[in-house]
């Protein structure tokens, strides 16, 4: 492998705003609504709003099938120990999970408690970290010395094809120790 990118929040936003309006609600509105079982469930701050449309278009775009708590209708419509609850319940029943990290990430109180959640109950190899940053080579959303213990979706090059894909990118696999 050659180049890789981290998808870049404008880059994010141009994918969401390809689609009318009316097919950036109705894709929000299925992710919101669908089952969790067997789907991805994407967590992000609620300060990446504006990014989640054009993630799920990416995930959705390549396989996946997305799951957003935000306004799931089981939700309370305040924070309670019900939503907690729930939140487990929701994350237990997906396949897969997805943070969408951004520097606003790590400013949530959701978002690290359901990363940590994900790896309890699904192990390492189930969860990926989604960067979005202001260009494709910032690194602010690793903040988190963790987060590099799991698998990143990138755009990049890759041997095996004559185009630049999107892949999960497993660093670990890929470092060799000193």
């Amino acid at each position: 492998m050659a180049v890789i990118d981290y998808i870049t929040k404008s880059e994010l936003r141009n994918f969401a705003n390809d689609l009318t309006y009316d097919a950036r609600t109705t894709l929000r509105k299925s992710a919101k609504a669908r089952s969790p079982a067997g789907a991805t469930f994407l967590s992000h701050s609620s300060k990446d709003d504006d990014l989640v449309v054009g993630a799920i278009r990416v995930l959705e775009g390549h396989g996946g099938t997305v799951y957003v708590d935000e306004i799931d209708p089981a939700m309370p419509p305040y924070t309670t120990t019900e939503t907690a609850a729930l939140l487990k319940t929701r994350i237990r029943q997906t396949g897969r999970f997805v943070l969408l990290a951004s520097q606003n990430s790590k400013d949530s109180r959701w978002v690290p408690w359901e990363l940590g959640l994900a790896d309890s109950y699904k192990g390492m190899d189930s969860v990926a970290i989604f960067p979005a940053a202001e260009n494709s080579y910032e690194q602010s959303w690793a903040s988190w010395e963790y987060l590099g213990l799991y698998r990143k979706i990138v755009w990049g090059d890759h041997s095996d094809y004559d185009k630049r894909i999107w892949m999960v990118l497993d660093e670990r696999a890929t470092r060799r120790p000193s």
